[in-house]
């Protein structure tokens, strides 16, 4: 039997550019999202944010969403362009409004909102001076940061700074997959990563000085493995795959921004000669300002995991069986990654942890009777959970789950075919439609998991 403690919170997650819309509304300046999805073969049949869920005028529907499934916590982020246009200048009112009426209604209705700083939608004007690639990036975001803290000051105590560094950089500036579509050689991409590292401490630094009831906590993805067997060997090859970075492989590691947030210093087991040498020459003043970044939790985006064990010649990842189980988006199913992805990572910082997002795409369609019938993604959510339930029953301090996503939206390189919503966006129209997997999921969340 699933077990889940009695104070754990439920919640659901989304992210500004991927819902909201309202490109060229209130006051919102441009991202670096705006023109790179503009670029031919950049997003598949050309879409773009502009409009997504429309949840810059629909976010009462998003907030009944929430209400109808019992959900006490939204985790949604705040889009830095709709704040300060240009990234560093003038603070614009109107982005200020209208987090206030969603903040609002949400507290009104007894949602806790979980609030993310950075969702990857940098300001425009900020990456034509260099962006991440520029210090003076990092020192913008802190002043965003205290901005914003200080007008929701009271109204909310949970924040994340940065989601996924890992694709912030290495699909920003390494392969050019996502905005602002560079590719920096690994020396230029770890400058990248200083910066964004050096953001998050600013910034935390900077929310903590604002409210010291603020909790502050960074959000991290990357590469997990899980043992293939109890036996100690596979669990420690499986732990040691997790935990390296070599130079071909280092970007999506959990370690690569958890090792020098968590214990003060860069990663020290299995690194690269490039990687090591790029440690060296990081600034003392970003060095230096790591205490400062410290997370009081840590967020955990967790999709899937890697099979490893023990070989003849030491940890190997393990093939997957033929016809192994697949999204819609050709990610593995692996629940495990719920089970052995915390407990490494509990071990290893020994912080509390959320899980800010897991879930599944599915093909979801409105069927014949008018409803959105998804027993796949149900099946995925209760194997998970089950495996969430397993690291919490050895002792990992996990404090929340977050499904990804709400609603359905836009995702990314993806554009709009892909669908990992608790609810069903019918785009031409922005109306949002229950899946089955929503009911299951608010049972779940009334019974505490006790139906798993």
């Amino acid at each position: 039997m699933a077990v889940f403690p009695k104070d754990f919170v439920w919640g659901a997650a989304s992210a500004a550019y991927q819902i909201e819309g309202g490109a060229q509304e209130g006051g919102r300046g441009p991202s670096i999202w705006d023109p790179f999805c503009r670029i031919p073969g950049k997003i598949e049949r050309g879409e773009t944010g502009d409009v997504a869920c429309d949840s810059y005028h629909r976010w009462p529907d998003d907030v009944e969403a929430l209400k109808a499934m019992g959900l006490k916590a939204y985790r949604f982020s705040i889009a830095w362009p709709r704040i300060i246009p240009d990234g560093d200048g003038a603070v614009n009112p109107e982005g200020l409004a209208y987090y206030d009426k969603l903040i609002d209604s949400l507290r009104e209705n007894g949602i806790e909102p979980y609030v993310t700083l950075y969702h990857w939608d940098l300001p425009l004007a900020l990456e034509k001076k260099g962006g991440w690639q520029n210090i003076d990036t990092a020192r913008a975001f802190a002043r965003y940061a205290t901005v914003v803290a200080e007008h929701f000051k009271g109204r909310v105590h949970n924040w994340f700074t940065i989601n996924e560094i890992a694709c912030v950089v290495n699909l920003g500036y390494g392969t050019g997959t996502h905005a602002p579509g560079l590719q920096l050689p690994l020396e230029g991409q770890f400058l990248c990563w200083e910066n964004v590292i050096y953001a998050h401490c600013l910034a935390a630094q900077a929310v903590h000085a604002v409210d010291e009831e603020n909790r502050v906590g960074f959000v991290s993805t990357g590469r997990l493995c899980y043992p293939v067997s109890e036996d100690p060997q596979d669990v420690e090859a499986a732990r040691a795959l997790t935990f390296g970075s070599p130079d071909d492989d280092w970007g999506f590691t959990h370690q690569m921004s958890l090792d020098p947030l968590c214990l003060g210093h860069w990663p020290q087991e299995n690194v690269g000669p490039r990687l090591a040498a790029c440690f060296e020459k990081v600034p003392q003043e970003i060095t230096d300002a790591l205490p400062l970044g410290k997370p009081d939790m840590i967020g955990l985006n967790i999709y899937n995991a890697i099979p490893a064990r023990m070989g003849e010649k030491g940890p190997e990842y393990a093939p997957r069986p033929i016809g192994y189980a697949c999204t819609a988006l050709g990610w593995p199913v692996e629940p495990e990654s719920l089970n052995w992805g915390p407990y490494f990572i509990q071990q290893r910082y020994g912080l509390p942890i959320y899980i800010t997002e897991n879930g599944q795409s599915c093909d979801d369609r409105i069927f014949l009777d008018g409803k959105v019938h998804d027993p796949d993604r149900i099946d995925f959510l209760a194997r998970y959970l089950k495996a969430l339930s397993k690291a919490i029953q050895r002792g990992v301090d996990i404090r929340g789950y977050f499904q990804w996503a709400l609603i359905d939206n836009f995702e990314w390189y993806s554009g709009y075919n892909q669908r990992f919503g608790l609810y069903f966006v019918d785009y031409p129209t922005g109306r949002r439609i229950p899946k089955d997997s929503s009911f299951w999921y608010a049972k779940t969340v009334a019974e505490n998991g006790a139906n798993l």
